[in-house]
């Protein structure tokens, strides 16, 4: 029985397919052939498996992916064991004899030089990241480990009206980050509803590309927030390290946490980990009175908690919307969905929404603009 080793890219034998093609080329055995082609039907590679395998290829995290995101040039002798790796597939699936059972592909196609697909994965990486890194744009951390979040919001920047000044805050502040000049940690705070969220998703995937990820840490775990700094520190990507709806009481263990989060990546130093949160005050600690007139020293107390929310170098508020402003969201949010309704009615219809709703906001807007866009792709009449 002929062997083919894989070194760099030897990962690709845990691929339950990959294995199996492996075995099929190296045994040349019916049953090796019977149980490739009954895996390659179930993950629908038959039409072209050599994207299959290149798309392994472009996902895998080893030496020569890690090197490149990092943009640096690999060893010459892990991107000698690369090369060597890529022709070996590409001489394995190029040569198949599949007697028809199914289609080669053209991705391994020798017109392309091994050294043409190792400079084309060099770009990409450099890009991309490797990896989890290039499939996901956002990640939780639990139990040590980055888990991938499937299917993250898609919104756009453009899906958020208004809040013009405080959107270019957080962008310009994100380009800083991303292209290593001085930066700041960034409290986002305001009412329910206002976007605050929204804005952080939105430069996620306005900055994917430029190798910007999410790391979301539920504010209940955050003793956790020294050593998820220390876990990405490895990796040659940004990460916003994502809080939500934060807020402690006085006397949290967990501000101990934060603050020492917050001074190790202070306005200035260059870092590949920035902390933004959400809250719906500006002041995240709790502070009672009772608690104050208790204390010794209570100005010392309040002040020390107080402070908290001053150790992010940016804090932008995202404020409640008055009339004229909430109704500047529904007419854009309307045109965009394409809801043809004459502005008197649009405008009576969305102030009876937010009237029945409690109050004008970003959210409100969008929840009554999808609503009236539903009734009316069904024909049914906009009235509430």
């Amino acid at each position: 029985m002929k062997e083919y080793p894989l070194t760099v890219l030897s990962a690709l034998r845990s691929d339950e397919l990959i294995a199996a093609f492996f075995k099929w080329r190296e045994t040349d055995d019916e049953s090796s052939f019977a149980d490739f082609l009954r895996l390659l039907y179930l993950r629908g590679a038959q039409d072209d498996f050599s994207k299959y395998v290149y798309d392994a290829v472009l996902y895998d995290e080893n030496p020569f992916s890690v090197a490149c995101a990092a943009k640096k040039t690999p060893s010459p002798y892990v991107e000698k064991a690369f090369l060597r790796d890529m022709e070996t597939l590409r001489k394995l699936i190029c040569t198949a004899d599949p007697h028809g059972m199914f289609a080669v592909g053209n991705e391994l196609s020798p017109e392309r030089t091994t050294r043409e697909h190792a400079e084309k994965l060099h770009d990409f990486y450099a890009r991309y990241g490797y990896g989890d890194f290039i499939r996901y744009r956002a990640f939780r951390f639990d139990d040590g480990a980055l888990r991938p979040i499937e299917s993250p919001s898609p919104i756009q920047l453009s899906d958020l009206k208004n809040y013009e000044e405080e959107k270019k805050t957080v962008a310009q502040n994100i380009e800083n980050f991303l292209e290593g000049l001085p930066h700041s940690n960034m409290l986002l705070y305001g009412e329910r509803g206002t976007g605050k969220s929204s804005t952080v998703h939105a430069m996620i995937n306005r900055y994917y590309e430029n190798g910007l990820r999410l790391v979301e840490l539920s504010k209940e775990n955050m003793l956790v927030l020294s050593r998820l700094k220390e876990h990405l520190r490895a990796v040659p990507l940004k990460f916003i390290i994502y809080i939500d709806d934060l807020s402690l009481s006085a006397g949290d263990e967990r501000i101990s946490s934060l603050k020492a989060a917050l001074e190790g990546c202070a306005e200035g130093y260059t870092d590949n980990a920035m902390i933004v949160a959400t809250s719906n005050r500006r002041h995240i600690i709790d502070e009672k009175f009772s608690r104050r007139e208790d204390s010794v020293h209570a100005g010392d107390s309040m002040q020390e908690e107080l402070s908290l929310s001053d150790r992010f170098g940016i804090c932008v508020l995202f404020s409640t919307t008055n009339k004229e402003q909430y109704l500047s969201i529904v007419r854009q949010l309307a045109a965009d969905k394409g809801v043809s309704l004459p502005q008197a009615q649009l405008d009576l219809l969305a102030e009876r929404w937010a009237i029945v709703k409690g109050g004008r906001s970003p959210r409100r807007a969008k929840q009554f603009v999808d609503l009236a866009y539903s009734l009316s792709s069904k024909g049914l009449p906009v009235d509430f």
